[in-house]
């Protein structure tokens, strides 16, 4: 134990040194935190041979409901205002678009059958949280409210569509069944339990959480730990009862930065930046540590052809399907589009068709690994220099350099 401590401890100091290096290259520092568990990987000089997908996806899992929550109270409900209908949009036929044109173009480049196909476009057809709340917020390129909320509201709220879809395509592909309309059908239930509880019992989680933290007498220190820990729970709870987890976690975090009383919001939303930073950089190492970089050059041209058409055609085709006739210009639907982020959610999912009865093995996983690599190299890396070409930037206060854009209710 002491051993394994030791280690994690230091590939984490590692990750969080590395802060400062990657704002100076411009490098999206996720991506950075990924080398580091690939380099300390058993083909790095690290040598640590780590290969539990199981184990990985029950961390992972955790960390992400942590990032999730962190991030739902870092929103302001009044900024989601004019957000929530491309957001729901994007998240729910955007990600279903996106999976179909990816699965096509599976079918041609792999040969696959067309579960394995939808599959693969599932897995990825989601855009990250952790990644898009990292680049678009932390670093703190300025964009238009409306469009910054459209973005984060999003990657918040459309991971339900993918776990469904992974999950229904991975045991039809498991059934080794033909195409059939009426199977896929008779999992709509499933999809409506997902969004309906997450729903449900994260807006009531956050609403009794957030009258402990207001009614309690406690010592400063115990709320914000109190708060992640109930996030947690309610995250555990929901996932349990067939609903989505996730999104629960992040309503829930909504829910509570919007009722917390002043003296105790600032504890809560600063731990829980804390606690996101730290499962960002853990997640990473260890989806990192978990491939295996020797086995992918055997897929990485027909993954890099599938990463393009993902970033190039079906996240564009998704975006301007769902945003058009929404009052978004034509620039803020091509920053939408380049926007698509790519990151450890994709991976965490690849890691479910690995682990479930059927014929998929750790090659789509690394399949996955390369498409999230290439998404955050291309976009990651270019993110502020896109949104300066597409003119989404707002102009600082006093800036005279630049016309003023007035804030009308379609910005």
């Amino acid at each position: 134990m002491e051993t394994f401590l030791l280690l994690a401890s230091l590939l984490t100091i590692v990750g969080f040194l590395m802060i400062p290096v990657s704002r100076r290259l411009g490098a999206p520092f996720l991506l950075v935190v990924l080398a580091i568990g690939m380099l300390a990987g058993e083909d790095g000089p690290g040598g640590i041979n780590f290969d539990s997908f199981g184990l990985a996806y029950a961390v992972g899992g955790l960390a992400l409901a942590i990032i999730l929550f962190a991030g739902g109270v870092e929103t302001r409900v009044r900024d989601l205002d004019r957000a929530k209908l491309p957001a729901l949009l994007l998240s729910s036929v955007g990600v279903l678009i996106t999976a179909c044109l990816v699965g096509l173009v599976g079918i041609w480049v792999f040969g696959i059958g067309l579960f394995e196909a939808l599959l693969l476009g599932a897995v990825v057809g989601s855009t990250d949280a952790a990644a898009t709340f990292l680049l678009i917020r932390q670093n703190e390129i300025g964009l238009k409210p409306r469009l910054e909320s459209t973005l984060v509201l999003e990657s918040g709220i459309n991971d339900p569509m993918a776990i469904f879809l992974t999950i229904v395509l991975t045991s039809l592909v498991g059934m080794d069944v033909e195409p059939n309309v009426t199977q896929i059908l008779e999992f709509l239930p499933m999809l409506l339990l997902q969004f309906g509880l997450g729903g449900v019992f994260g807006i009531a989680g956050g609403i009794l959480l957030s009258m402990m933290l207001n009614r309690l007498n406690l010592s400063k220190g115990v709320y914000p730990a109190l708060a992640v820990t109930a996030a947690i729970g309610v995250y555990a709870g929901t996932a349990l009862l067939g609903g989505s987890g996730f999104l629960a976690a992040y309503l829930c975090g909504i829910v509570v930065r919007e009722r917390m009383k002043a003296g105790v919001s600032e504890r809560v939303i600063e731990f829980s930046e804390a606690m996101q930073w730290l499962c960002q950089i853990a997640l990473f190492l260890m989806l990192g540590l978990l491939v295996t970089p020797t086995s992918l050059p055997a897929v990485w041209w027909q993954a890099t052809v599938i990463s393009l058409a993902l970033i190039f055609v079906a996240r564009p085709m998704a975006v301007f399907a769902c945003l058009s006739w929404l009052g978004f210009t034509v620039r803020e639907q091509l920053f939408v589009s380049w926007v698509g982020l790519r990151g450890a959610v994709p991976i965490f999912l690849a890691i479910l068709p690995v682990i479930a009865p059927g014929p998929l093995s750790v090659g789509f996983f690394n399949v996955v690994f390369v498409i999230v690599v290439t998404s955050l190299i291309l976009q990651g890396w270019t993110v502020s220099p896109m949104a300066k070409l597409f003119g989404v930037v707002q102009p600082k206060p006093g800036d005279e350099t630049e016309k003023p854009i007035k804030d009308t209710p379609e910005n």
